[in-house]
């Protein structure tokens, strides 16, 4: 989901949870996904579509309180 989408969404009530993992292909890396009510998961993505990934935790942070979420779950 674009960010946007992300906004839209949670105002909505639509997103249930939001995860932190390690990104696969680059273990250096964080990615976000959000989890809807249907049991559905999105990765947040740009405007390319492709997975954003952050080198630092607290970018990511920033990024995913700019998008209107207050509590995620962080995977190590």
């Amino acid at each position: 989901m674009k960010r946007e989408q992300v906004r839209q969404r949670h105002a909505e009530g639509l997103i249930s949870a939001t995860h932190v993992i390690q990104n696969p292909a680059c273990p250096e890396e964080w990615i976000v996904f959000f989890k809807k009510s249907a049991g559905r998961s999105y990765f947040l993505v740009d405007d390319q579509d492709e997975v954003e990934s952050f080198a630092r935790l607290d970018e990511l942070v920033e990024t995913v309180r700019g998008l209107g979420i207050k509590f995620a779950e962080i995977h190590m």
